[in-house]
């Protein structure tokens, strides 16, 4: 009895993730703050308000905070307290990549006894399943029901191309050649608009999923994970061309002083009208129908006479990038902040919460709720995203991920801004990278 109504409260102490009950235990009835920790963007304050608002209505003694910390900081804002044994933050929300480095250092729990008996794991497309919360992947997004979850989604995403109608016509590119073309000839008939603009930053992930991005629909590889090769791989004749095509193609595009761009710099450069085409996280995007933000109109009807959104041309393939995060339970949270944690879970993913998280804002998981007309009508790229999820292609799930995303932003963002040679940018960033997994325990896997 006292197994089956505890939970976990401290991390495994062999570095694996302790385990949470199948059933969730007593719920205090005392006033609780159930706290989140995020990275400071919109979907962060929308999930806050919509918690408060539609969670304690059955739960009234329960207050959400969902504490936000700038997107550069927010890896190591929970992974610096993670190392403590002691957590601030009851629910992390952790990138896909991040789970790997979580699970084998004891920082969150196994839910997975918690998932059978309560989430209908069947209501979501298993690739979302998998990137949000399974560990090990042997390939990413391929769910296998027999490993072990340790989160559940929460915010879906991916990237979007917003395009001017008014500069470039209503349909947009349907090829990535075909974008660049348009995009120098949009540069070229309208002075002081730059042809592109996307993320080119040195932080978070910001120029690696960039490149990652090019590097996908021009046919490449991040790496081969059953033998866990990047020399060779990421810098083969596909991959160099993808990185030919971001530094000589696209980059020539944009604005200048626009090289540690991330996304409010292209959201602005978008609200003020001065990019022909632009990629950003959808999540990322609602902003810009804002009257008050934006240069291109004084409605929102004025603004989408103007602006498009569409899925990201396909080349050579038609993959676009995975977004999004999944919410997961901390192993040093006290226990009734993690029995609140999984009763928050479960209410959470039903389908009607899941519906009314679309209709505030969020992008939900569930395959009902992304085909809902109260996500597909709530914002005009939401379709975009419902779209693009058979589509979608992850980083390394691994637990070195951190350090091979800041290899790979770093030189990326030194091939962008001139400081570096194409080439030699790409053959860096496979060798470090590959130093990286060669000197760790080659545990984990998936990827591109």
């Amino acid at each position: 009895m006292l197994v089956a109504t505890t939970v976990a409260a401290c991390g495994g102490q062999d570095g694996s993730a302790p385990k949470a009950p199948a059933t969730i235990p007593e719920l205090t009835k005392d006033p609780l703050t159930l706290s989140f920790i995020w990275f400071d963007w919109p979907p962060a304050h929308a999930l806050e308000a919509f918690a408060n608002a539609e969670y304690t209505k059955g739960r009234p003694n329960v207050t959400i905070k969902v504490k936000t910390v700038p997107n550069a900081n927010w890896h190591d804002a929970m992974f610096t307290q993670f190392a403590a044994h002691k957590t601030d933050f009851d629910i992390p929300i952790l990138d896909s990549q991040h789970i790997g480095e979580a699970v084998t250092n004891g920082n969150i729990l196994d839910i997975t006894d918690f998932v059978k008996k309560n989430i209908d794991v069947k209501a979501y497309n298993p690739y979302l399943l998998a990137a949000y919360g399974q560990f090990p992947q042997a390939e990413t997004g391929k769910r296998d029901e027999n490993a072990s979850l340790y989160g559940l989604p929460l915010l879906g995403d991916t990237w979007t191309m917003i395009y001017r109608k008014d500069l470039i016509g209503d349909k947009p590119p349907q090829t990535w050649d075909q974008m660049i073309s348009v995009a120098e000839k949009c540069q070229a008939d309208n002075p002081g608009v730059s042809g592109l603009a996307f993320h080119q930053a040195n932080g978070s992930d910001a120029a690696a999923v960039t490149y990652n991005t090019v590097n996908g629909v021009y046919g490449g590889n991040l790496w081969d994970p059953k033998t866990r090769k990047i020399d060779g791989v990421l810098n083969d004749a596909a991959g160099q061309e993808a990185m030919d095509v971001l530094v000589n193609k696209m980059k020539p595009l944009t604005a200048k002083g626009s090289g540690n761009w991330f996304i409010d710099e292209v959201n602005a450069a978008v609200a003020q009208g001065k990019a022909c085409i632009a990629f950003n996280w959808i999540a990322a995007s609602g902003g810009l129908l804002d009257p008050k933000q934006s240069t291109l109109g004084t409605t929102r009807e004025q603004i989408l006479d103007k602006l498009g959104f569409a899925t990201l041309p396909s080349q050579k393939t038609n993959l676009v990038p995975l977004g999004g995060m999944g919410m997961h339970v901390s192993a040093y949270a006290p226990e009734a902040n993690q029995a609140e944690a999984l009763n928050f879970m479960k209410w959470f993913e039903q389908g009607d919460i899941q519906k009314k998280w679309a209709a505030a804002g969020g992008v939900p998981s569930r395959t009902d709720a992304l085909e809902s007309p109260e996500f597909l009508n709530a914002q005009p790229f939401n379709q975009v995203y419902t779209d693009s999820v058979p589509r979608m292609r992850d980083m390394w799930n691994v637990p070195e991920y951190a350090r091979l995303v800041d290899i790979e932003n770093t030189n990326v963002n030194a091939a962008l801004n001139g400081a570096k040679a194409p080439k030699d940018a790409l053959d860096d960033i496979a060798k470090q990278q590959q130093g990286v997994l060669n000197a760790s325990s080659g545990k984990g896997g998936g990827g591109l």
